[in-house]
């Protein structure tokens, strides 16, 4: 398995499996339970520069030519520039209230979403994708990493903390209850 930055020719093989991290956190944003929809709504900003799920901040894991898993990650203190485009789309398109929470700030690199192939899935791909951020951002770079993780989702936040990852605080997003998890340099 080789892991990668994703490329814009990746988009409409991203946008399928960040989907499976982030269906109903779309749907709020679409304003609708529609699979086809929300699948065009990410593969539109994946496709494109300059927003927070841009293939510009995407990383994907490929084996044998094919995309497996993707993670979505980007600096936190870029949440506001990137955030911008996401918003003025939603409100024109789908929702003319729209007004997210934000969601990372300044000082962490952050993990919007990491998905992998289901029929990949249990193979240790998402864990190795966080390692290779782990080993990329905080032992190379020297950066933080953060990431929310449903508080009802024991399986994820377990291999977070296992990973060395810490519960620093808790956020809300588009009503849904979230740990804030980090792991920093030592």
């Amino acid at each position: 398995m080789n892991i990668r930055k994703a490329t814009i020719s990746d988009s409409k093989y991203i946008a399928p499996i960040l989907l499976l991290a982030m269906e109903e956190i779309i749907y709020k944003f679409i304003a609708k339970k529609d699979y086809a929809s929300a699948k065009e709504f990410l593969e539109h900003f994946i496709g494109r520069e300059n927003n927070q799920y841009s293939y510009q901040n995407c990383y994907v894991a490929e084996e044998n030519n094919e995309i497996i898993g993707a993670v979505n990650i980007y600096k936190g203190s870029d949440i506001e520039r990137l955030r911008n485009p996401i918003i003025e789309f939603v409100r024109e398109n789908y929702n003319p209230e729209f007004d997210p929470e934000f969601e990372t700030k300044e000082g962490e690199f952050y993990i919007d979403s990491l998905g992998v192939n289901q029929n990949h899935q249990g193979k240790g791909i998402g864990s190795k994708l966080l390692l290779f951020l782990i080993d990329d951002f905080v032992y190379q770079k020297n950066e933080t990493l953060g990431l929310l993780v449903e508080e009802d989702n024991p399986l994820a936040k377990n291999l977070y903390l296992k990973l060395g990852f810490n519960v620093v605080g808790g956020k809300t997003l588009v009503g849904k209850k979230l740990d804030h998890l980090q792991i920093s340099p030592k």
